[in-house]
């Protein structure tokens, strides 16, 4: 079953310290059988008050494929720069169909 990654970050603060990181998190996404499937597109708001500034969605073939890439050596040292760079980091895992 097909999961996803969905990330909203609220607001980047250092714009060139994030390009690196996105530089760096990118390629380690297809190691995990992963594919970007939004990455900070345009929003429209439908319903509710949900405004998601920074959206990016993430296809994992399984969650737990999903969150060996999170978990990983490849990745999970990036979330230290992300996190510097950026406010509001949100990140859920989600089964899909």
């Amino acid at each position: 079953m097909a999961a996803y990654i969905i990330a909203d970050i609220a607001e980047i603060t250092d714009p060139a310290a994030f390009s690196t990181y996105a530089g760096k998190a990118g390629p380690t996404i297809p190691k995990y059988d992963g594919k970007p499937r939004v990455v900070r597109g345009k929003v429209e708001v439908l319903e509710g008050t949900w405004k998601p500034v920074n959206l990016v969605i993430l296809e994992f073939p399984t969650a737990a494929r999903a969150r060996e890439w999170y978990e990983s050596s490849d990745y999970h040292p990036l979330v230290a720069e992300r996190t510097k760079a950026s406010k509001g980091n949100n990140l859920i895992l989600i089964e899909g169909v």
